[in-house]
């Protein structure tokens, strides 16, 4: 593994101790980051935290996660699928999506009806207020949200962007 100069630099041992300094701060204002900054993972990662940070501060008003958005945009879309198809294609486990589907029905945004053709499966489907909720959370994300992240990336980047990660997405 190569260490950049810089990375160097701030793990060296002080002169007096033969340690590190325990307080690099007073010394180095700001972490070195090495081959961290460097790993495309690690950089989704952080890139992911700022959008969901993003996205919850502008739908705050109406309290929905990104998963409980994609969960209400999927219904929306996609009416009298069955839970699981839905968990499934949001890559969300069970017991997390069951929680999750908890807590909307109990905002009255969606509702689960035992299916005709598999007593075993649930039918979901989006009331009137989740349709409400939706179309004002849609409205606030593409207004706000969205918009600030076009802005920051343009165009053409942000085409770039969605295909890129869709083949990640494809290929993982």
């Amino acid at each position: 593994m190569t260490v950049s100069k810089a990375t160097a630099d701030a793990v060296k041992p002080s002169r007096a101790s033969g340690k590190a300094p325990v307080d690099g701060a007073a010394e180095n204002p700001a972490l070195q980051m090495g081959e961290l900054s460097e790993l495309l993972g690690y950089s989704l990662k952080r890139a992911q935290l700022k959008v969901f940070e993003d996205f919850l501060r502008c739908v705050a008003p109406l309290q929905l996660t990104p998963a409980q958005f994609s969960v209400l945009l999927l219904l929306d879309n996609n009416p009298g699928r069955n839970q699981t198809e839905i968990a499934n294609t949001l890559g969300i486990l069970r017991p997390n999506f069951v929680a999750m589907l908890d807590a909307l029905e109990s905002r009255d945004l969606c509702t689960r009806v035992r299916s005709t053709n598999d007593r075993r499966s649930h039918i979901l489907m989006l009331t009137e207020k989740g349709r409400t909720v939706l179309a004002r959370a849609k409205k606030l994300v593409a207004t706000k949200h969205e918009a600030r992240l076009n802005e920051l990336l343009g165009p053409a980047n942000r085409v770039a962007l969605l295909d890129m990660l869709s083949k990640i997405a494809a290929e993982f």
